[in-house]
C-alpha cells in the first residue's frame, strides 16, 4: 500500500463502528473484494501509532464468542484527522489522473 494508505483504510473502517483487529482485517479485505489481505505484523504497528496520536482508543471486552479482544474505537480526534486525510487523498488520486491521462 502507498504510504499512509493503511492508516487511512483503518480510520475509515473504525468509523462505521469499534472493532478488533481480525475484524479490521476482515472488514477492509471484505470491503475492497479480498484485493487487500493485511499481515498482524502491517496491521498492528498502524493501530498502535494511530492510538499514540490519539486518534484510537482502545479498550478490552468481550468478542462475538465470548472471548476477551481489545477493541478499537475512533476518537473525535480521529474522525477530525479521518476527514482530513480523506480530502488529501482525493486531492493527490485527481493529480495522479490528471498526470497519467496528459503522460
Amino acid at each position: 500500500l502507498l504510504r499512509g494508505a493503511l492508516e487511512l483504510l483503518v480510520l475509515r473502517v473504525l468509523e462505521s463502528e469499534p472493532d478488533h483487529g481480525f475484524g479490521i482485517s476482515r472488514r477492509l479485505s471484505d470491503l475492497s473484494k479480498d484485493w487487500l489481505q493485511l499481515e498482524e505484523g502491517s496491521l498492528y504497528p498502524c493501530i498502535y501509532r494511530r492510538e499514540e496520536r490519539g486518534w484510537v482508543r482502545s479498550e478490552v471486552s468481550a468478542s462475538h464468542n465470548n472471548r476477551r479482544a481489545r477493541y478499537y474505537r475512533l476518537t473525535d480526534s480521529g474522525k477530525d484527522e479521518l476527514r482530513r486525510q480523506t480530502d488529501n487523498w482525493r486531492l493527490f488520486s485527481e493529480v495522479v489522473g490528471t498526470v497519467l491521462k496528459r503522460g
